[in-house]
């Protein structure tokens, strides 16, 4: 297949582009120095360039309280943007993933998230990332749009990195224990966007490492695995605290759990547990430090 990858720098980008240039698929990696997707001339021309078979949407307006002021910034990108990138798939034929979040549910939820639950998003990257899941259902005529959460891998900063750099520098870190959700690893999430591309199975997914945990539950997971992998223990003390401890310009889903129901009914493999993946992860960024 020809693929066209947006934001394939960045963190998932970077490992979605690896992964299917290893698969055999001709790909063309895109950043925003070579693809401006608010330019809706410049998507049109570059798509009926390339002729992608498939395009993965992975380029998007991700920090998420800055959003709160810089709002016409995270439409361009996440709405505008999307837009033009579906228009541009629409006129060659091209299959559209788009790359969701699951900061489009307000958290309030009892029980795990399901695909076809109302969306209620709370801050404007969220509401931003659904105005964008709204074009791509209107405008694509074979779309998959493919929901995530806390995403960790080894290209970019992450959750995970932070925590390895703070628990070396202090002797305290207080993590939140009242916000839940799952971990994903980018290499399993691109792993499954391969498996998904490949078939005519469209619609909406939620897709991230299976199991749930909170971020103080996180945290504590990512120092034992990481004392085992490299070898080190560490003294850092990590203890629990509230979202009101911490708060920041953009409210927080506190239950963001994703059940993968689309991908039990559509006869895919789910992914695996949160904490198998953390363990790979560390793994690879020990062995890519050694390099």
């Amino acid at each position: 297949m020809r693929v066209l990858v947006t934001g394939a720098k960045g963190q998932l980008g970077h490992d979605v582009v690896h992964l299917f240039e290893n698969a055999g698929h001709l790909v063309l990696p895109c950043d925003r120095d070579s693809l401006d997707i608010t330019d809706d001339a410049m998507c049109l021309e570059r798509v009926q360039q390339f002729k992608p078979d498939a395009i993965i949407h992975c380029a998007a307006y991700t920090a998420v309280d800055q959003a709160e002021t810089d709002v016409d910034a995270a439409y361009a990108v996440n709405a505008v943007g999307t837009r033009n990138m579906v228009l541009a798939a629409e006129r060659v034929k091209a299959k559209f993933c788009y790359i969701s979040t699951d900061y489009v549910f307000d958290g309030t939820a009892e029980s795990p998230y399901q695909e076809y639950d109302n969306t209620n998003p709370l801050s404007v990257y969220g509401k931003s990332k659904r105005a964008g899941e709204t074009l791509v259902q209107s405008l694509s005529s074979a779309f998959f749009i493919v929901r995530t959460s806390w995403v960790f891998g080894l290209h970019g900063q992450n959750f995970v990195k932070t925590m390895l750099k703070l628990g070396q520098e202090k002797p305290l870190l207080n993590v939140v224990n009242d916000q839940k959700g799952s971990p994903t690893y980018t290499v399993d999430l691109a792993a499954f966007l391969l498996e998904l591309i490949q078939t005519e199975k469209y619609g909406i997914y939620h897709a991230s490492n299976t199991w749930e945990c909170t971020w103080f539950e996180f945290a504590q997971a990512i120092f034992e695995e990481a004392s085992s992998v490299f070898g080190q223990g560490y003294s850092v003390r990590v203890e629990p605290c509230t979202t009101e401890d911490f708060p920041r310009p953009a409210p927080r889903p506190r239950n963001s759990v994703m059940d993968h129901l689309s991908i039990r009914t559509n006869g895919f493999q789910d992914i695996r547990p949160w904490r198998e993946a953390l363990k790979a992860f560390l793994i690879d960024l020990k062995a890519n430090q050694e390099r």
